[in-house]
């Protein structure tokens, strides 16, 4: 199995170069016309000169957009401020909505649990059975 790895790696590579071409704009390609670039690919492909040479000198690199081409360059250039959530003026008006809302929801649950409470003391007065509250009418007979 190992003795195939060479070859596969130089089809992958082969493979990539080729599909990275013609995937690549016309305006990106660099020396030699697309097409020209197609056919020293997959002529030389075998040999691992023309993928390589595409891959160096035919495609126009561009650095990573955000403003640099490797992560520790792109955090030197986006240095963020840190501001701590009792800093923040939008947490706490967050805070205050969300307060504002659980309020509102708790009135709401104390004025059902009021109207409920005040509905089983009057079905315990004014029952129709006329006996306390959880007990079954008298059996009639």
């Amino acid at each position: 199995m190992l003795r195939y790895l060479p070859f596969l790696l130089v089809l992958a590579l082969w493979i990539y170069a080729f599909i990275d071409c013609l995937n690549t704009p016309e305006s990106q390609v660099r020396g030699l016309p697309k097409v020209i670039w197609v056919i020293i690919i997959l002529l030389f492909g075998e040999v691992l000169v023309g993928p390589v040479a595409w891959l160096v000198a035919g495609k126009q690199r561009q650095p990573a957009a955000g403003g640099g081409s490797t992560p520790s360059a792109w955090h030197r250039n986006h240095r963020t401020t840190f501001v701590a959530p009792d800093d923040n003026p939008e947490f706490l008006a967050s805070l205050k909505k969300e307060n504002a809302k659980d309020e509102a929801l708790l009135k709401d649950w104390e004025a059902d649990l009021r109207r409920r409470e005040e509905e089983l003391r009057r079905k315990g007065r004014g029952g129709e059975d006329g006996g306390p509250e959880g007990t079954p009418p008298p059996a009639r007979g």
